[in-house]
């Protein structure tokens, strides 16, 4: 007579046997069509895990988890980077305790290799370090000045613990650029250690560049309030002579709102709704503004949540900035990165300017967009089909984009999936900001940086004080470590309660 356990165990099974016979056949159905556009056999188990994971979080599994539980088997919560394998495993232990026989357990190699491989491209893409080290890589984006101190600055971040730099396109030219990198690559020729570097190219720009103050609009420095209405146009001869308007850098901008469309201006600090809508021309009213009002000012970015604008990523500055990236950089962040088309365009544009036979810079996508999220793996599979990649949550743009409120939702899922892709990400976007520019970190964002462990990689922006939050964030990384590894606990011993 079977007991309790093996009755359990018997129900369990069968779900978890058709369970992995749908993982087997959606996943079989996503790696077909993948297949073709993979280049690099190295990455073709890769796409073969992410496409069982896709498969496997299509299905709610939280009434699974609890029943597993109780018989001391795996949750399936931290299977992303060895999908197949866990599933496995769960099933011959449930065949065991429901008597029916021994079924073979995965090998033990088949759990370690998807965590190997990622750590593998981790150190490729953004620097080896000592085993005794924090797990996660930390970038800094250079300043101007990094190109004309003699590399004092590179040196001094290097000694704090930096492990890749960032260079942002949208800055400089290339003699500044060729300046920073040159200062790196004497400090790797001196300490045989690799100090890899990105180069952000700069992407479409949204913002605003002109204004116009209409007659009763009350000049170009009003803040607004909500209830208050303004215009964007598409150039300022459309400007409405009632309003105040603000022209954008892009047509696309204007041709995407429609009559209810939300904009946001200045990194959300001005929230907007469209009225009405007219060739060139929409004008809004503004929802959500401090209290104290909100400016809008010329180069403030515009944001359009929940429109999904069709442009190129690559702007004509960004093919210009390749002419000299391609032979330079170790990693291209590819900004605004939306679509298929997108990665095969970069790649195309890289190939043709590589030297014979040279290898090209890795690619690391940075996820900005509400599309870019909802294309994430076939962006990842298009780019890791070629070249080395990554994927940077770049959570200004993404926030805004998304929702505030989504966006700790929308960068777990992120990690989850960049895991079952084994590809590193890096974290991103005001991290320790306060501390960089002002000396003082706020305990939310000490809070941040003990989340940001988790990922491969955590980037900081420049800042007077970039130096001391360097050492500081990898003080919170090492002891981090002690208890977390990506999704999973690790119980080392807690003193803090035991007797002496």
């Amino acid at each position: 007579m079977q007991t309790d356990p093996q009755l359990r165990a018997n129900h369990l099974l069968a779900q978890m046997t058709r369970l992995q016979d749908q993982i087997a056949t959606q996943a079989a159905a996503r790696l077909q069509d993948w297949l073709p556009r993979i280049e690099r056999a190295e990455f073709v188990a890769s796409a073969s895990n992410l496409a069982q994971w896709l498969a496997l979080r299509a299905t709610d599994l939280s009434d699974l988890q609890a029943p597993l539980s109780t018989l001391g088997l795996s949750t399936l919560g931290r299977l992303d980077a060895h999908v197949g394998a866990s599933v496995k495993a769960v099933i011959a232990a449930l065949s065991r305790i429901a008597g029916q026989g021994a079924q073979d357990y995965p090998d033990p190699a088949a759990f370690e290799a998807g965590d190997s491989v990622l750590l593998a491209r981790r150190d490729a893409l953004f620097g080896a370090q000592e085993a005794d080290d924090p797990r996660t890589r930390v970038m800094v984006t250079l300043p101007s000045g990094a190109g004309t101190d003699g590399g004092a600055l590179i040196g001094g971040l290097i000694a704090a613990g930096v492990d890749c730099f960032r260079i942002n396109c949208a800055h400089d030219d290339a003699e500044i650029w060729g300046a920073m990198i040159a200062s790196i690559r004497a400090i790797e020729a001196e300490s045989g250690r690799k100090f890899p570097v990105s180069m952000d190219l700069g992407g479409p720009k949204f913002r605003v560049t002109a204004l116009a103050a209409g007659k009763k609009a009350g000049g170009e420095k009003r803040s607004f309030h909500p209830g208050d209405r303004f215009a964007l146009v598409q150039n300022l001869t459309d400007a409405p002579k009632h309003l105040f308007s603000a022209m954008l850098s892009h047509d696309a901008l204007v041709e995407a709102l429609q009559v209810g469309s939300v904009v946001s201006i200045d990194d959300g600090r001005i929230w907007a709704k469209v009225d009405d809508l007219s060739l060139g021309l929409a004008e809004l009213t503004v929802t959500r503004a401090p209290e104290k009002g909100g400016k809008i000012r010329v180069e403030k970015g515009v944001n359009l949540p929940g429109s999904n604008l069709r442009v190129a990523a690559l702007t004509q500055d960004d093919l210009a900035a390749l002419d000299f990236v391609v032979g330079h950089a170790d990693v291209v962040s590819f900004s605004f990165v939306q679509t298929v088309e997108d990665v095969q365009a970069l790649i195309a544009a890289m190939r043709s300017r590589a030297a014979p036979g040279a290898a090209l810079p890795a690619i690391v996508l940075k996820i900005e967009t509400p599309l870019g999220l909802q294309n994430l793996p076939d962006l990842i599979v298009e780019a890791g089909g070629s070249v080395p990649v990554g994927v940077m949550i770049a959570r200004g743009d993404l926030a805004v984009e998304i929702g505030f409120e989504r966006l700790s939702e929308i960068q777990e899922e992120i990690l989850w999936l960049c895991e079952a892709a084994q590809v590193p990400v890096v974290w991103a976007t005001q991290v320790l900001e306060t501390m960089v520019k002002e000396g003082q970190a706020t305990r939310a964002e000490i809070t941040d940086a003990a989340m940001s462990q988790r990922a491969e990689c955590v980037m900081m922006n420049k800042g007077p004080h970039v130096v001391e939050a360097m050492a500081f964030l990898r003080g919170i990384l090492t002891r981090m470590d002690r208890h977390q590894s990506k999704k999973s606990p690790r119980m080392s011993p807690l003193h803090l309660w035991q007797s002496a």
